[in-house]
């Protein structure tokens, strides 16, 4: 049946209120409950100015914040343009109607400055952290790492081949090329000092070159996570140029961290092939955190003649027996590869009959053998076990974290350029799947432990 509208919007007064505009089962009603920033604002008491304008509240900008990152608005001027509009947006905001939002100018001075300068989103991460694992959704036991690719702020198209830039005063006074160029002095540079990059981004010089992303060919940064496998609760995030060798680097810092910041050191952690290197594993090792990880090793051989899984290994001896039965020794000198090296007889290797098996093209035979052989051989040991299973099934929630982000929260491409942008941005998706899965879980009691 139609009718002619009875509202006109011609009363002068109203009688409103806003709580009772946002439904009890809206995300972020449930977000709200779980979140406590009131610590913010002493943290950030030094900037406040008691003359000129009034100060932006900081509680105020990461509300704001999180809300952008729950609904994928990540321009600020649209996303205070939002706020202004939006009832369920002002209500998590702390925002009547007739308070006024921020200028998006003011908005991203103050984000880009004093909350960087304060590491004010690490410090919200940590606090949303330390939330869950009061809650008992952090088991603790368990890790898993992974790092998946996120595109940059920088065309592909305009690219300088190499990494020879010849930079103007006006790029070197552009935030990301002065955070590059500081880089490049400091002990952890952005890039492989082995390797020179193939290409490298006039507008943000720290980004990767590379082919691993959505595109063939893209400028990258690699949001690399460090979850517990219990709830899928990241438990640190850090952004590294994409390069597996930053990537591997990034889990140390993030192991570490976690172990300082609150108090956690897993038991076991697991990864892919990538993270099972020699010198990762015997890290891991060293700190007696079992590797679920793949060994990385390159030392199978295709064209028929013996591996150096054929030679068996005496840790008495310290030496090599081969399929043969003939010793191979080695000098005790540790190489520039960090390798020893086992070498056989040449009077052993001449007679033998299996010699075109093992060594046709040269006088005698050779192993290699890695300082960090002995973690490589207990990460192998532990792929036999139940536990390795278990991990192996466990880890592919991180690639649900890595879905979610790019899926929901839309972060396909950064929208802010440089390292430090790219951890920004990390930290706040982080922070809003922990502050989804702290509001989802933490109303549920942890599970009992059964009594016989």
């Amino acid at each position: 049946m139609l009718g002619e509208q009875v509202g006109q919007q011609d009363r002068l007064f109203y009688e409103f209120d806003i709580e009772d505009r946002v439904p009890h089962d809206h995300l972020l009603r449930r977000l709200d409950a779980v979140l406590d920033l009131s610590w913010l604002r002493a943290e950030l008491l030094p900037f406040y100015s008691h003359t000129g304008r009034p100060s932006v509240d900081p509680e105020l900008m990461i509300r704001m914040l999180l809300v952008g990152y729950c609904y994928s608005i990540r321009s600020e001027r649209r996303l205070c343009q939002e706020v202004e509009l939006n009832l369920a947006y002002r209500w998590f905001c702390r925002l009547g109607l007739e308070d006024s939002v921020p200028d998006h100018s003011s908005f991203s001075v103050n984000r880009h400055g004093r909350v960087r300068d304060r590491d004010v989103l690490r410090k919200v991460f940590e606090s949303i952290v330390r939330r869950c694992m009061d809650a008992g959704l952090v088991g603790g036991e368990g890790f898993a790492v992974d790092a998946s690719v996120i595109e940059a702020d920088a065309s592909r198209f305009a690219r300088v081949e190499g990494s020879e830039v010849d930079w103007t005063q006006a790029q070197r006074s552009s935030r990301p090329v002065r955070e590059y160029l500081a880089a490049l002095e400091a002990e952890n540079a952005p890039t492989n000092p082995e390797r020179e990059p193939k290409a490298m981004s006039p507008t943000d010089p720290t980004a990767a070159w590379t082919t691993r992303g959505r595109n063939k060919v893209m400028f990258g940064y690699s949001l690399n996570y460090l979850i517990d496998m219990e709830n899928a609760v990241v438990l640190d995030v850090e952004a590294t140029p994409t390069r597996i060798s930053k990537e591997v680097d990034a889990t140390e810092t993030m192991l570490e961290r976690t172990q300082q910041r609150f108090g956690l050191k897993p038991d076991h952690i697991a990864g892919d092939v990538a993270y099972g290197t020699g010198e990762m594993l015997g890290w891991l090792v060293k700190r007696s955190i079992d590797p679920h990880i793949p060994v990385w090793d390159k030392a199978k051989r295709d064209d028929g003649t013996f591996s150096r899984q054929d030679f068996a290994y005496d840790k008495d001896r310290d030496l090599y027996v081969c399929p043969a039965g003939k010793t191979l020794k080695t000098t005790g000198k540790l190489h520039s590869d960090k390798t020893y090296r086992y070498l056989a007889s040449k009077f052993d290797c001449d007679p033998c009959p299996l010699k075109h098996k093992c060594c046709p093209k040269t006088p005698s035979r050779k192993v290699p053998r890695t300082l960090h052989e002995e973690a490589r051989d207990h990460a192998r040991s532990l792929m036999e076990t139940e536990a390795y299973d278990r991990s192996r099934v466990r880890r592919k929630k991180i690639e649900r974290l890595f879905g979610e982000a790019k899926r929901n929260l839309a972060l396909t491409r950064l929208r802010l350029r440089g390292l430090t942008g790219a951890q920004d941005e990390f930290l706040m998706t982080a922070t809003v799947q922990n502050l989804k899965r702290l509001a989802k879980l933490a109303a549920i009691p942890p599970p009992q432990p059964i009594i016989a």
